[in-house]
Parts: C-alpha cells; sequence; structure tokens
C-alpha cells in the first residue's frame, strides 16, 4: 500500500511541477515578446521622424543691395536688385524629441510630453529683376548662394507673424492620432491623457 502511494504521489508532484514549469517558461516567453513588440513599437514611433501637418507659400520682394568701398573707402561701388521670392515653407513636428515610455502589463504606451512645432524645411525659389552692377561690384554665382541663404533668413523672419505656428499646435492632435493607429497596428494602446493638446473637447471626441 505504501509503494502504491508513494508511486501516486511522485505521480501528482511530478504533474504539478511540470505544469508549474510549463506555466511559468510560458508567461516568461509572452513577457518576452510583449518586451519585444514595445521596443520596436517605440522604435517604430520614432523611425516616422518628421511629420509635416502644415505648408504655407510665400511671396515676398527683397530689395538687395552690397556696397564695395576701395581707395581708402573714397570710391564705392554698389550693385543692387530686386529679387522675388517664392518659397514654401513646411512646419511641423519632429517625433524624435517626444517623450513615450512602455507599460508593458497593461501593454500601453504612454505619451509624457510632446514637441512644439517647429519649420522643418524652407524652399525659395529666386528671381531677379532690376539687375544693376557696379563698376568694380558686379554679380558673381557665388551671390546666388549668398541670397539664397538671405532669402531663406528672411522668410524664417515672416513665418511668426503668418500664424502659420497656431495652425500647427491645433494640428497637433492629428499628429497623437497618427501615432495612436501606429500603437494599434499591434492591438496596444496609445494613453496621451497626461498631454494638453488644442482644447480638451477636441481630446475627449477623439477618445470617444
Amino acid at each position: 500500500m505504501d509503494s502504491i502511494f508513494d508511486t501516486f504521489l511522485g505521480l501528482v508532484l511530478g504533474v504539478f511541477t511540470t505544469y508549474w514549469a510549463y506555466t511559468f517558461f510560458k508567461r516568461k516567453q509572452s513577457k518576452e515578446v510583449t518586451i519585444h513588440q514595445s521596443t520596436v513599437l517605440l522604435e517604430k514611433i520614432r523611425s516616422v521622424s518628421k511629420l509635416i501637418t502644415v505648408e504655407g507659400d510665400f511671396a515676398e520682394i527683397y530689395k538687395y543691395e552690397n556696397t564695395k568701398e576701395r581707395f581708402l573707402s573714397l570710391v564705392s561701388s554698389k550693385k543692387k536688385a530686386l529679387v522675388v521670392i517664392n518659397a514654401k515653407a513646411q512646419i511641423g513636428y519632429d517625433l524624435k524629441k517626444v517623450e513615450i515610455t512602455s507599460d508593458v502589463d497593461s501593454k500601453r504606451i504612454i505619451l509624457t510630453n510632446f514637441p512644439q512645432p517647429e519649420v522643418l524645411s524652407v524652399q525659395p525659389e529666386l528671381e531677379f529683376y532690376d539687375i544693376k552692377n557696379g563698376m568694380f561690384n558686379s554679380f558673381s554665382p557665388d551671390d546666388l548662394t549668398t541670397l539664397n541663404n538671405e532669402a531663406k533668413n528672411h522668410i524664417l523672419e515672416k513665418i511668426p507673424e503668418s500664424g502659420l505656428m497656431a495652425t500647427a499646435r491645433k494640428e497637433a492632435l492629428q499628429a497623437v492620432l497618427l501615432m495612436e493607429s501606429i500603437v494599434a497596428t499591434i492591438g496596444w494602446k496609445l494613453d496621451y491623457s497626461a498631454l494638453e493638446i488644442g482644447d480638451k473637447k477636441r481630446i475627449t471626441s477623439a477618445e470617444e
């Protein structure tokens, strides 16, 4: 009887040990997969990098003048031109600057900070009118590079008063919703309740 009981007890203990080991390794494997998903997901969000939300077209007339002096400043020579600047400015967000963490147990990506909108690019095209060269001061190929840089800076100075930044801030929620859709591709959820984006009504309606 004792040997039969011992055999039965051994079988029971063996079954429990096997089940415990199986459950332990299964949970460990599942957690490793979940952590891997979390890491891949964070990298996927960052790989989107820069997100353009607003574009603005500018048409500006820029007066360019350059004066050179010779002979101890006794003689000066001026070159000048009217430059029409047609430029496209792109405003948006650098998603590499977002601050995100992951909660593996609840399968949540937590967005704790979202960057301010910034100028992502300015692409000027120049047209020259009324070009006048000085006696010893004429336009050269190098002037095109100088004028392109000056035109870009000129447009950058105009952007704050154009309203593009304010419009881009209103589009911040759309950027967050894009991130939310990326997170949803693997069955996770994006938690951005800690942020204040636009007005509260828009966030509430988006979450609902």
